[in-house]
């Protein structure tokens, strides 16, 4: 391990999982202007019937995802790396930006996708993405191969954008060259049940809130069913009603049991059969108050080599800070622009280029 989990220390006032998770918003970053350079990504047109992996919002078109490309501040690009969003994420928000910035800063060019639906590529695609979206990826990573050349391509997913990314590596072991996950759901049925406790109900008002008015805003529309869903009595009033309604049944799930078992990716790494799967480092606060942190702890008990030298031996490394939130990681020694977590996945990344 680059950095132990025993290095992250909370920098005062940001004390506590809350804090430590809300930091970007209660004091937003005074980040640079974004010149990052607009590339899109023509996708896959639907033309079979309902299934996982095949978003169905979509009525047969394809459409186009929209990345940002941000070249390396300092010397060539040692490598590129696919920064993804989370839960009502895109390329412009803080987390994205600032470890997109410290990873220029190392010399990496980054790739900052915005997903079926989001942030400013909302126009370009119908529907609304989900915790496994291969039929989304496989074309951006087609395009980011092409874009890194002979560099090594990599991958850096927050929160739910990690658990695409190893739903990905499911499917395409060798899709990315190596994966930083930061605070990513294994379990979704848990993560589901924890977002839904009491003591999260402004955060799952804040999730909802931006997940109804993105799908609302698809340019093709919605059925009169999903409206009806979308704004009858208020809306749905938990994360598992919404993907009731809307993310299980667009991605050809039969209900939100099936797509929470079938997009969850613990099972999948407990089993780790692959010869020729990415490196995988994964990052989790044991304070994280959306995800539960039980799965990784359970991965981690499977990783130690007395245990399972066969998952030790294919680069599966498990980081569990006692504290960070929910992707904060805001600690003592930070720069204004980065994090505890933005500096360890640059420092793997680097490690794995060396």
């Amino acid at each position: 391990m680059v950095r132990s989990a025993a290095s992250f220390q909370e920098r005062w006032p940001w004390l506590g999982p809350d804090l430590q998770t809300l930091r970007d918003t209660i004091r937003p970053l005074p980040l640079p202007a974004d010149r990052g350079e607009r590339i899109t990504i023509d996708l896959e047109p639907i033309s079979s019937g309902p299934g996982p992996g095949a978003e169905q919002g979509a009525d047969g078109r394809g459409g186009r995802l929209l990345a940002l490309h941000d070249p390396p501040t300092i010397g060539p690009a040692k490598g590129l790396v696919m920064v993804v969003h989370g839960l009502g994420g895109s390329s412009a928000r803080e987390g994205v930006r600032r470890q997109a910035l410290s990873l220029q800063q190392a010399g990496f060019a980054v790739l900052r996708l915005n997903l079926r639906g989001a942030g400013p590529g909302r126009a370009l695609a119908a529907g609304t993405y989900a915790a496994s979206c291969n039929a989304d990826l496989l074309p951006v990573v087609a395009k980011a191969r092409a874009l890194a050349g002979s560099l090594p391509l990599f991958g850096v997913g927050l929160s739910l954008g990690g658990t695409m990314l190893l739903n990905l590596l499911r499917e395409q072991p060798q899709a990315l060259d190596g994966l930083v996950t930061a605070s990513s759901p294994l379990d979704l049925a848990a993560c589901s049940q924890a977002i839904g406790r009491p003591r999260n109900w402004v955060y799952q008002c804040w999730l909802l809130k931006r997940l109804v008015a993105q799908t609302l805003a698809d340019p093709f529309g919605v059925t009169s069913q999903e409206r009806q869903a979308l704004l009858m009595g208020g809306g749905p009033k938990t994360i598992r009603a919404f993907d009731a309604a809307i993310t299980a049944p667009r991605w050809g799930y039969g209900s939100v049991e099936h797509y929470y078992a079938g997009a969850s990716p613990l099972a999948s790494l407990l089993n780790d059969q692959s010869p020729a799967r990415a490196p995988l480092l994964l990052v989790h606060a044991a304070d994280d108050p959306w995800v539960p942190v039980e799965a990784l702890q359970q991965l981690q008990s499977r990783v130690n080599p007395g245990v399972n030298p066969v998952l030790n031996q294919r680069g599966l490394e498990v980081c569990i800070p006692a504290k960070g939130g929910h992707n904060g990681f805001h600690g003592v020694g930070d720069g204004p622009l980065g994090s505890w977590c933005d500096a360890l996945a640059v420092q793997w990344l680097s490690a794995l280029v060396a």
